[in-house]
């Protein structure tokens, strides 16, 4: 080789050297992995939650998590418990059905905050607690919701009431029972405070209410569904149809993972949620309620072991549900 090759060459691999320097330098920012997020449609309280802690972990935790909107649970927590999507969120029923069955490696990663879910009527129904639906056309079924169908047995056993005191209109999700209320289909709709959906039917029909329950109508609920409490609201800009201080019927929305997602991974999520709980709040008002020592409640379902670090770390242990 002449000098003039060999100098040729020199430079040859002093620029693919540079090369090679800059792709390393590129590749946190253009080969970034991506993190799945499943979630529920949009316009859903859900979908709302999972963008706000999306966004966070993005921009303040530097993970780059990406929402996946679902037909309903019965997606989502498939998706999450062969760990297609590293995280999903969901209500504590689906999660605890999917433990006891086919997802052994189901695991909670934090509650997220109560799900509130009264049946909403027409203001100018007449109607203003759960017996006052007797004979009413209820949304039921929810074929992709499945554990929706409970809470709507659950809720009209408050009243003793069952499907055979009603007249069943069947639905997919809880979406599709907002529509059909609004096109007056349906004398009610269930879905949880704070979801899109609940202020779009409000002003579709000119006014919406919350049905009351009544305390003492739990104990025949719980049979249907064991994980439901009551919380107490009132009116405010959260809960609309809401004209005065009242219970309605909850419960929890839970974050999931498969236990074979890294420790590590979970355990950051938490710590960069709790480090900017005003930035969540800014995309999802509910979340105010959400705090480490909110998170840690006892379930059937096992915690996965960087919920478990966190909290250990918290000094915190799992809190009953009441």
């Amino acid at each position: 080789m002449c000098s003039s090759d060999l100098i040729t060459a020199k430079r040859l691999g002093v620029h693919i050297a540079g090369a090679f320097t800059a792709l390393a330098l590129m590749a946190p920012a253009v080969f970034a992995q991506t993190y799945g997020f499943a979630t529920l449609p949009p316009g859903t309280l859900n979908h709302t939650t999972a963008s706000a802690i999306s966004k966070v972990l993005k921009e303040k935790g530097g993970l780059n998590m990406l929402v996946q909107p679902t037909a309903g649970d019965q997606v989502i927590v498939p998706m999450t418990g062969r760990s297609e999507v590293e995280l999903g969120i969901t209500n504590i029923m689906e999660t605890q059905d999917a433990y006891d069955g086919a997802f052994k490696d189901m695991r909670v990663v934090a509650a997220v905050h109560p799900l509130r879910t009264p049946f909403f009527v027409r203001k100018d129904s007449g109607m203003t607690k759960m017996a006052d639906i007797k004979g009413k056309r209820v949304t039921m079924g929810y074929s992709a919701m499945r554990n929706i169908d409970k809470t709507i047995r659950a809720m009209l056993a408050s009243a003793g009431l069952t499907e055979a005191d009603v007249k069943p209109v069947l639905v997919p999700n809880v979406v599709r029972s907002a529509d059909e209320f609004m096109a007056g289909n349906s004398d009610m709709f269930s879905f949880a405070f704070g979801g899109p959906k609940v202020k779009e039917a409000d002003v579709t029909v000119g006014g919406i209410r919350a049905l009351e329950i009544d305390p003492a109508g739990m104990a025949a609920a719980r049979k249907v569904m064991p994980w439901s409490y009551l919380t107490d609201v009132g009116p405010g800009p959260v809960f609309t149809g809401v004209e005065k201080p009242m219970k309605v019927y909850s419960f929890d929305n839970v974050l999931i993972a498969s236990a074979k997602v890294p420790e590590d991974f979970i355990y950051k999520i938490l710590v960069t949620m709790e480090q900017n709980i005003p930035d969540l709040v800014a995309v999802q008002p509910v979340l105010r309620e959400y705090g480490a020592e909110t998170a840690y409640k006892q379930y059937g379902v096992p915690y996965h072991p960087g919920a478990l670090k966190y909290f250990k770390e918290k000094n915190l242990s799992a809190k009953a549900i009441e």
